[in-house]
């Protein structure tokens, strides 16, 4: 037992201390954190120090928010002075000298009301560092009126109140770029004018004598050779002798279809007895709800179904609608034969084809029970 415990005694410090414990570890040698050295010595500006340093910055800022509203204007004259079709060209790079000119006046005009606030700010503007210790998220209401005393104190180290043609200045230069977004709009389309409704969306390219032709292959379509139930999709003739964006915008207007049913199982208004020949009726072949195409025919119902909400017009009482969404009925195309025995038109349509707007005049379209 005295072995024993003299053995015990004998055993260094560095035997009692724990496995694995290193001098990093040891909080004794651990150096202590570096003192926050705190905000750089403050330098003092050019602009404080020397006033006419100070008046020379003022000027630019001035100019700076002076030209904006200038080159606002420059953007309105360019957008109606420079032609459409006018090009300009940088060796093999070719663009259009208006699209170069409006990119130039307003882009300049944002570049230096964003300049003249950088200079502003950095010149002109109080300068001070500050630090503020890390907060919880949410506010206090003692710190939303630290706030508002900031914002005041801000208001005022702006020196505006000294300085009140910058604020001036900048007013102007940002009400000004107003204008280009303003005349910008005129670019969404020409004007919906009642003249030019009926000049565009408010007419087709049907006349009295074009013929009715196949949609595919322009094959002109005999009275004689339509069966009764068939149902043919068509349009005008002379949409062949356009091209381009022109020739798919009165497509899209101009399209029809043709069909034919037994006279006795229709209603023909006494006004539109002129309008079929021999049960042969056209009608345009866009829904009245939102101008979907339509061509899903029921030949024992004389249905037109619209594939896309369903709207359903009868086509055996004048297009009206009987189930769905549009309100009203399928436009009629007016026709006849001409000498040779061929479906031709006998006017455009006499209301509006496609779907409704604010503008559209619906008191001619035909409702049930007119005449």
């Amino acid at each position: 037992m005295a072995g024993a415990e003299g053995s015990s005694v004998s055993m260094s410090t560095d035997q009692m201390e724990p496995a694995g414990k290193t001098p990093e570890q040891d909080p004794s040698t651990v150096h202590p954190p570096i003192a926050d050295p705190g905000p750089e010595p403050y330098v003092d500006r050019y602009s404080d120090t020397d006033p006419e340093v100070g008046r020379r910055v003022y000027r630019q800022v001035v100019a700076m928010y002076g030209l904006a509203p200038v080159l606002a204007v420059a953007f309105v004259v360019c957008y109606f002075a420079i032609p459409r079709d006018a090009a300009v060209s940088f060796g093999p790079l070719h663009t259009s000298a208006m699209h170069l000119a409006l990119g130039a006046t307003a882009g300049l005009a944002i570049l230096l009301i964003g300049l003249a606030s950088i200079h502003w700010a950095k010149q002109i503007m109080e300068d001070r560092e500050i630090s503020e210790e890390r907060h919880p998220v949410a506010s206090s209401d003692e710190d939303r009126q630290a706030i508002a005393a900031a914002w005041k104190a801000g208001a005022k180290d702006s020196r505006l109140g000294r300085r009140k043609v910058i604020g001036l200045a900048l007013g102007s230069a940002l009400g000004a770029l107003a204008l280009p977004a303003v005349v910008s709009f005129a670019d969404l389309g020409p004007k919906p004018t009642a003249s030019m409704r009926a000049k565009t969306i408010e007419r087709t390219i049907w006349a009295e004598g074009v013929r009715l032709v196949n949609d595919i292959t322009y094959t002109p379509i005999k009275a004689s050779e339509m069966e009764i139930g068939q149902l043919v999709n068509a349009e005008p003739e002379n949409l062949a002798e356009m091209e381009g964006v022109h020739q798919q915008i009165e497509r899209a207007k101009a399209a029809i279809i043709i069909v034919r049913m037994d006279p006795d199982s229709i209603k023909i208004p006494d006004s539109r007895r002129d309008w079929q020949v021999g049960g042969i009726l056209s009608y345009s072949k866009i829904c009245t709800h939102v101008g979907c195409p339509i061509s899903l025919w029921e030949q024992q119902t004389h249905h037109l179904l619209c594939p896309c909400h369903q709207s359903t017009f009868d086509l055996g009482d004048s297009g009206v609608v009987v189930f769905g969404p549009a309100a009203r009925s399928l436009p009629q195309l007016p026709i006849t034969v001409d000498q040779q025995g061929y479906l031709v038109a006998r006017s455009d349509f006499t209301v509006p084809v496609g779907p409704s707007y604010f503008e559209r005049d619906s008191r001619h379209d035909f409702k049930k029970g007119d005449n």
